[in-house]
């Protein structure tokens, strides 16, 4: 199968604003690769080895890309991106500063290979390791290993927004614990929570690309008897209220999602959110506030926040 890249520069600070309009033309998830972090894991001796290309930037900001279907409706997409682009930008006064998408088409195999030079071994907190399914790691005593293959989905551990909930989720998911992970793209957060002892996990992701993935990856690590993944909306009907419920997505859905929250977690129960940009922070503090969530923690890396709240006890 063919897709279309749809590549775009931006910054860290209006990259939520591009993913809002790339979401808005039907893409179901992005890839954000952000040169200065790569930087950082190579200063931080994070990886053993890499591609020297990595270090070969020629610009400053991070780089955002969707994938469509590369089919008879992927011009009017385009041209729909760019009129929503224009009118987003325009309307915050950034007239001068509209991105512009660049479109590639390349083969679904192609795609799934070509960012892999970017991934590797990762060390999270105290003990998680997220291994990709193509490198050796020999794990030393206490570590809990996560082999990976994202695909075609979007969730490596090596994002900000991603490490957070991860740290966040090794302090406050209990033994035994049920959660609920929302958007959950490669499985990473759901697969972590097990390893991290939770007793039953629930994944749910809009993209059905993303449930065949996660699949895939939870039986990889051999977590199927703790893990469902389910392809459905935000919120499933029938689940019943979580200890623990994670979404590591964009501050527009999570705004949408949090009124309904108190269908699925219990009183008490703790709420992590990601993907969240510096700018949108207080709107989502303040949602939260309004529905009686405690703001436990705030944390920040770069130009993004996840946010760490408990439901107010019953």
């Amino acid at each position: 199968m063919k897709w279309a890249e749809i590549s775009i520069r931006t910054n860290e600070e209006r990259s939520e604003k591009v993913i809002d309009c790339l979401y808005e033309i039907g893409v179901n998830g992005v890839v954000i690769e952000d040169p200065a972090l790569v930087g950082k894991y190579i200063k931080e001796n994070c990886w053993d080895c890499y591609d020297q290309k990595l270090l070969e930037y020629d610009f400053e900001g991070v780089v955002i890309k969707g994938y469509l279907p590369a089919n008879d409706e992927l011009f009017l997409k385009v041209e729909e991106l760019k009129e929503i682009l224009n009118s987003r930008f325009a309307a915050d006064g950034c007239e001068e500063d509209i991105p512009i998408a660049v479109i590639t088409e390349i083969n679904e195999e192609d795609w799934a290979n070509s960012w892999k030079a970017y991934y590797k071994p990762l060390k999270v907190g105290k003990s998680l390791v997220i291994r990709p399914s193509w490198e050796d790691y020999s794990p030393k005593e206490g570590e809990r290993v996560i082999s990976l293959d994202p695909g075609m989905a979007f969730g490596t551990g090596t994002h900000p927004s991603t490490n957070m909930c991860l740290l966040a989720m090794e302090k406050y998911l209990n033994p035994g614990d049920s959660v609920l992970d929302v958007g959950t793209g490669s499985g990473i957060l759901a697969i972590a929570a097990a390893k991290l002892g939770a007793g039953s996990v629930m994944a749910i992701d809009v993209d059905p690309v993303a449930v065949e993935v996660a699949e895939k990856n939870i039986q990889l690590n051999n977590e199927q008897d703790i893990i469902k993944v389910e392809y459905g909306d935000l919120v499933p009907s029938s689940f019943k209220q979580a200890d623990l419920v994670l979404a590591n997505i964009i501050a527009k859905i999570i705004i949408d999602l949090i009124p309904q929250l108190n269908a699925v977690l219990r009183p008490g129960g703790i709420f992590i959110a990601g993907g969240i940009i510096l700018e949108r922070e207080q709107e989502v503090v303040e949602i939260l506030e309004k529905f009686k969530y405690q703001i436990l923690e705030l944390n920040r890396q770069g130009e993004w926040v996840c946010i760490v709240a408990r439901r107010t006890p019953a």
